[in-house]
């Protein structure tokens, strides 16, 4: 994701039980105000069940998770005797209950996203389940939900290595040898992910397209984020095909006149000038790695005049959006050619980033120590149970959700029942489920999701960035799966070290933990100000935290939300501040990432189109700067 909160508002308060969330809450409720932090308030215990329910033939956990829900036992009975009894369906019983609330018209929005979601296909239960974790609003997390529920649900059927259970909502992982076996155990990870992909709806072609390019080592997301952006643009054949014979086309760079200023004094530059997409490479290295000098590369096109700092600017995204969407940001920054990178080049995890800036990109260096570039190197603690069979030496993105306990505990049934090495089809479907959630070995037989502070280490934060102050476990997982890597950002930014010796004052954008802050700390660049604009309070609380344990010396001044901060507002910070260095930010990602399938509409969303606040800024920023100088 993108080092940022992406709306998370203040007034939405999650549950602090951690091991009741180990898959985060998400949710977008920005506030009217740029200043004003709100304080969070928790909640009480649930209620306990009522032996009454099962009498009436309903299960405890249906019960329950009406109850986790915030519905009293008294409504919930009262749903059940008018909805037919013990042999009420839970829908229908969930329907009721939402009619029960104070808000007809919400009610009503409550019962229309359960049968949507029923409608596309997805089982009853499974789609109550995903409203119960994450809330009817939040219908990009539900998606979410319901499809690794579906990926799931597809593991149980193939029936490795049967694990019996009584409790169906147990059911998260089994593996069992069958007739079948031999088949299996010729079949390779390929193979598993081509058959999911089938699952989830997509057709055979284009999914053993996108894993011939994506690679054998590739998880379903990053498949899924692949073909999903071939999708977007109605042409897949087109996004698949080599350069020189692929059509261009034509983008339509509508602006959102509503928030960004025109720009009469841009000039299109002559690469750009075409409208032709920008194709991401299938080498991730941007303009070059500190790992490979031999491919050190100039800028295809020079950053063109009008663009070329002070001030600085650079911004993020992630690189596998819909079709189009790239060239829409560039044409917006100046056409400025934007910079691929995965940074499994500085680190033990992937994470493909797109970077656009108007940076030099000569005479870059890494901060030191450098990273550890292997996860037994990064994990230590890991060697002495990493089995043979396992070669994985890089970990996938990391993301803002987990493996659940009952699915690292399945695994582990499954392979006690072997002495030696499991056979290989177990082997293959264990290795599916650690590339997909990213899970390390932690004991004999024993995986394990990353911790949060390994996750804090992978991606270059201090030990404890993100640790206490009031910060959940599920707000560390969310707020780390969102950010910078600290290592790649680092040896971009470092080419700013010689060009002000004396200190940088920072205009941050969609703060997030303070990703571009801990990079410049980092590279010893003295920050004298840092404006932070961030809405979610638990990451203005740990930037604010972060500047206190360095010892800063600058001035750390906050506000909460972009859309709020006018370029009045901008223009008396500079006259106050004499201007600012660097413009460093990177917008929501929620309407372009791959595994949004229900809302990833690009750079029009509701989320994804505070880039064009980013624009404005940006624009009022240059603006002033010019005028400073005369």
């Amino acid at each position: 994701m993108v080092e940022h909160s992406g709306g998370d508002g203040d007034d939405v308060n999650w549950n602090t039980d951690d091991d009741e969330h180990e898959i985060d809450n998400f949710q977008f409720s920005p506030s009217s105000s740029p200043v004003h932090f709100m304080s969070e308030t928790s909640y009480g215990p649930a209620e306990t069940t009522s032996p009454n329910f099962i009498q009436k033939g309903i299960s405890d956990e249906v019960v329950a998770s009406f109850i986790e829900m915030g519905f009293s036992s008294e409504m919930i009975a009262r749903a059940i005797e008018e909805t037919g009894g013990g042999s009420s369906e839970p829908r229908m019983i969930l329907e009721t209950l939402f009619n029960y609330s104070a808000s007809t018209e919400a009610s009503s929005s409550k019962a229309k996203v359960i049968d949507h979601f029923i409608g596309m296909g997805f089982p009853e239960e499974n789609v109550i389940k995903a409203i119960q974790e994450y809330g009817d609003e939040n219908i990009d997390e539900i998606t979410n939900a319901l499809l690794t529920y579906a990926e799931v649900d597809r593991l149980g059927e193939t029936n490795d290595v049967n694990i019996n259970t009584n409790d169906d909502d147990d059911n998260l992982y089994s593996l069992s040898s069958d007739d079948d076996e031999d088949e299996l155990n010729n079949s390779s990870q390929e193979d598993s992910i081509l058959q999911a992909l089938i699952k989830m709806d997509y057709s055979r072609e284009e999914a053993a397209i996108a894993i011939e390019r994506c690679g054998e080592d590739a998880s379903v997301e990053e498949v899924v984020d692949f073909i999903c952006a071939a999708q977007m643009a109605r042409q897949f054949d087109e996004f698949f095909a080599e350069p020189d014979r692929r059509e261009p086309m034509n983008n339509s760079k509508k602006r959102r006149t509503y928030n960004e200023p025109q720009r009469r004094e841009r000039k299109p530059n002559t690469a750009m000038a075409s409208d032709q997409l920008i194709y991401l490479p299938k080498e991730m290295i941007g303009f070059g790695v500190p790992n490979r000098p031999g491919l050190m590369m100039n800028r295809p096109v020079p950053v063109p005049d009008i663009a070329c700092g002070p001030p600085f600017f650079y911004y993020e995204n992630v690189a596998m959006t819909p079709k189009g969407v790239w060239a829409t940001i560039s044409s917006h920054l100046y056409d400025i050619v934007p910079e691929f990178v995965d940074s499994k080049h500085f680190c033990a995890a992937a994470r493909k980033r797109g970077y656009i800036h108007n940076l030099p990109i000569h005479n870059r260096f890494q901060i030191q120590p450098p990273p550890h570039n292997t996860i037994q190197e990064a994990l230590p603690l890991t060697k002495r149970w990493w089995p043979s069979w396992d070669g994985r030496t890089k970990l996938n993105c990391l993301l803002t959700c987990i493996a659940s306990a009952k699915l690292t505990n399945r695994i582990r049934e499954a392979l006690e029942k072997y002495d030696g090495e499991p056979p290989l089809h177990v082997q293959k479907q264990v290795m599916y489920q650690c590339k997909k959630w990213n899970l390390v070995w932690v004991g004999k037989n024993k995986l394990a999701p990353l911790e949060p502070d390994e996750m804090e280490k992978l991606l270059g934060f201090p030990r404890d960035h993100t640790r206490g102050g009031g910060i959940s476990r599920t707000d560390r997982y969310k707020s780390l799966g969102n950010s910078f890597q600290v290592d790649t950002v680092a040896y971009h930014l470092s080419v700013l070290k010689p060009l002000f010796p004396n200190g940088i004052k920072v205009l941050s954008l969609f703060t997030g933990i303070g990703g571009g802050e801990v990079a410049l700390h980092r590279l010893q660049i003295r920050m004298n100000v840092v404006v932070s604009v961030e809405i979610s309070e638990a990451n203005r609380n740990i930037l604010r935290s972060f500047w206190e344990q360095t010892n800063q010396k600058g001035i750390l001044r906050e506000f909460k939300d972009v859309e709020k901060l006018d370029d009045h507002t901008i223009e008396q910070l500079m006259d106050e501040y004499g201007g600012f260095d660097l413009v460093i930010g990177g917008s929501p990602c929620n309407n372009l990432a791959g595994g949004n399938r229900h809302s990833r509409v690009g750079l029009e969303g509701a989320h994804s189109s505070l880039f064009f606040d980013y624009c404005r800024i940006l624009d009022t920023v240059s603006r002033k700067t010019r005028q400073m100088r005369r």
